[in-house]
């Protein structure tokens, strides 16, 4: 591996690891293409380095990144978005994600739980064929404007490439009827695929998702 790939493997291994969360080896490598060993060796540069830790429990074995590898990965995002001078053009297409955001927000709640006879709000059952109906609906509108905002981000910068393709596959499987790929933590789900699309763009562009408007 030359310096150059070593480079990128390592930029990529950091990102994979803030988007995914918590995440081991192969899960950033098939995030990204690259081959664990490299993925593995870039970590192994970033733990002396102090930006991520490894860690197990209950488990489940992994990489986090540390106060110091997200403040890299963060200055690191900054200089690979000046490159190609898209800071102005990624928030474009961050305030037309927001309210599409909200929409998927209120979707994935509304699969989680409906009304009950009694007005109140109960765990869904998925017996009101009708109701999930409805929201499959509303997430398949949702599929519509992710291939724009993709096409978009994807002109940007090319890692953000293949969000578009890995909700509709997800939102085909849900309407096949596997509930889980609506919102499931354990599957590459709508909710899933949107939440790390979410994470790559605020920390693209630097912003606490704490503080987001």
């Amino acid at each position: 591996m030359t310096d150059d790939d070593a480079s990128v493997s390592l930029a990529l291994a950091l990102h994979g690891v803030r988007i995914l969360g918590f995440a081991n080896s192969d899960a950033v490598a098939r995030r990204w293409g690259l081959s664990s060993d490299a993925v593995d060796e870039a970590l192994g540069d970033a733990e002396a380095c102090g930006w991520v830790t490894f860690a197990s429990f209950a488990g489940l074995s992994g990489w986090s990144l540390t106060d110091r590898g997200r403040r890299e990965n963060e200055r690191r995002l900054t200089e690979e978005l000046a490159r190609v001078d898209g800071e102005h053009r990624l928030k474009r297409v961050y305030s037309d994600f927001l309210p599409v955001n909200a929409t998927l927000l209120t979707a994935c709640t509304n699969w989680q739980l409906r009304p009950a006879s009694d007005g109140r709000l109960a765990s869904n059952d998925h017996t009101d064929l009708e109701w999930d109906a409805r929201v499959l609906r509303e997430l398949g509108e949702i599929e519509h404007e992710l291939a724009s905002i993709s096409e978009n981000l994807e002109s940007i910068l090319s890692r953000f490439g293949g969000y578009d393709v890995r909700y509709a596959a997800a939102l085909r499987r849900a309407r096949r009827g596997e509930h889980e790929w609506v919102d499931g933590t354990a599957v590459d789900s709508c909710h899933r695929v949107w939440f790390e699309l979410h994470e790559d763009l605020i920390a693209t562009l630097g912003i606490d998702r704490n503080v987001e408007s």
